[in-house]
């Protein structure tokens, strides 16, 4: 099973929009993908939601694919938190990982992709070296979760085929 994560719990976010792009594409390949938002998710502390998620979700998957919009140059806090207060044996050890990075800014989180690789690295993850930072996000996916720039679709869609071999 291959798992998208939408590394935010804001309402209505591009991250969800970047998200469900990769899920639509990713649909076309396997039947096998499932889309997660943090989006009203107590997954701060180990309750229900978290281990609602890691149940159906986490300690299922093989692949994971992890949207991240930069929160001050790097992850948001809930993606860490969720991340810590799982079982991470269960949920992280020795599977695999694709990084988006998104931001409105030039460099599509770069500095996150690159926390984000050094953490999934630490729980013995293996992460594709093709992480995608996709800058100007307003310029790149509309509000309706449509791709405008066709070299974005073509390299999404790049990612996306590497990551299914990988």
């Amino acid at each position: 099973m291959i798992t998208i994560i939408s590394g935010t719990n804001r309402n209505d976010s591009m991250t969800l929009r970047v998200a469900t792009v990769y899920h639509n594409i990713f649909s076309r390949h396997t039947n096998d993908v499932q889309l997660v938002t943090l989006e009203n998710k107590a997954v701060w502390e180990k309750g229900p939601d978290l281990t609602g998620l890691e149940d159906k979700y986490f300690k299922p998957s093989g692949k994971f694919v992890f949207v991240l919009p930069e929160y001050n140059g790097s992850i948001p806090g809930i993606l860490k938190l969720m991340i810590d207060n799982s079982d991470i044996r269960e949920c992280w050890w020795y599977k695999k990982a694709m990084l988006v990075g998104v931001a409105d800014g030039r460099a599509g989180n770069l500095r996150g992709l690159d926390h984000m690789t050094n953490i999934l690295h630490y729980l013995k993850m293996n992460v594709l070296y093709n992480k995608l930072p996709i800058s100007r996000i307003n310029e790149e996916i509309d509000m309706d979760g449509n791709i405008i720039k066709p070299a974005t679709k073509l390299v999404i869609e790049q990612q996306i085929e590497e990551f299914l071999k990988f």
